[in-house]
């Protein structure tokens, strides 16, 4: 299974309070010659109907917009493709705004490590009992874990697994339990979709402050503060690296999906507002 083409799309509209612009749901759409694949799902029907069981008392801070038109299937749907060719998912995490788009896919295997497997579905301590409701797996998905962080090196991460040619995930925990970042080959460059590895660009540019609702949600919901905050540095370095062909995607940063769409599509590619 190689990569033959890789779309990014919105598929979430989030205001956060204190936060001034909004954030995005960014999610990857694989094409490869057998099938297709996501990274991460976004909003996703369900939400729509149900924002209260789906997203909790969270849905008042992070206040998603719940267009229906943004949800993944529904996007598949508009660029030419049947949503049952959806047959792997891939999950950085398996925080509600990652994974509401499950239960549109019910067919489809979803892959994430074993650890935040294990955490979604025996969450230990308050934090994790809020971020991991049982609404996002009722459907009965088909988990695949993965034992990312026994595999080999990938660009200076500890520890890597490759799901397929061209897709491969990697250790990257510290914002939940089983973080991870999704790296995969668009041809002249890869796409590395580090998930909510950092909440806004600032974090590894340098150049400028987190919008205060993002710092403090980053804050609150960490796993593991301090493997969070030596992720940024890992990022800053690869973001500041000189002639990199990786593109550094995160899940909510609305400008880097914007330059992402502007790489993918000579400069032509907008995401819609």
């Amino acid at each position: 299974m190689t990569v033959l083409k890789v779309h990014h799309l919105n598929c979430g509209t989030m205001r956060p309070l204190a936060t001034p612009g909004g954030i995005v749901c960014h999610v990857l759409l694989v094409e490869t010659p057998d099938c297709l694949v996501l990274v991460d799902t976004g909003v996703g029907l369900r939400d729509a109907a149900d924002p209260a069981g789906r997203f909790g008392p969270t849905r008042f801070y992070v206040r998603p917009a719940f267009d229906r038109a943004e949800a993944a299937v529904n996007q598949v749907g508009r660029l030419g493709f049947a949503p049952r060719d959806v047959r792997h998912i891939v999950l950085t995490h398996f925080d509600g705004d990652h994974t509401g788009g499950l239960a549109d896919f019910p067919w489809a295997q979803v892959h994430l490590t074993a650890a935040e497997s294990h955490a979604a579905q025996h969450p230990a301590g308050a934090v994790e009992r809020g971020r991991y409701l049982a609404s996002h797996r009722d459907h009965g998905p088909v988990l695949v874990e993965h034992t990312p962080s026994a595999g080999e090196a990938w660009r200076g991460f500890a520890g890597a697994e490759e799901l397929a040619e061209g897709i491969v995930l990697i250790n990257l925990p510290g914002h939940s339990r089983g973080h991870a970042a999704v790296a995969v080959d668009a041809g002249d460059h890869w796409v590395l979709h580090v998930g909510d590895a950092f909440f806004h660009r600032n974090q590894i540019t340098g150049r400028g402050r987190t919008p205060l609702g993002l710092a403090a949600l980053e804050r609150m919901v960490a796993h593991d503060w301090r493997k969070v905050r030596a992720n940024h540095r890992r990022l800053a370095e690869l973001w500041q690296a000189p002639d990199s062909d990786v593109l550094l995607v995160n899940g909510h940063d609305p400008e880097l999906l914007d330059r992402a769409l502007n790489r993918s599509s000579g400069g032509a590619g907008r995401r819609h507002r």
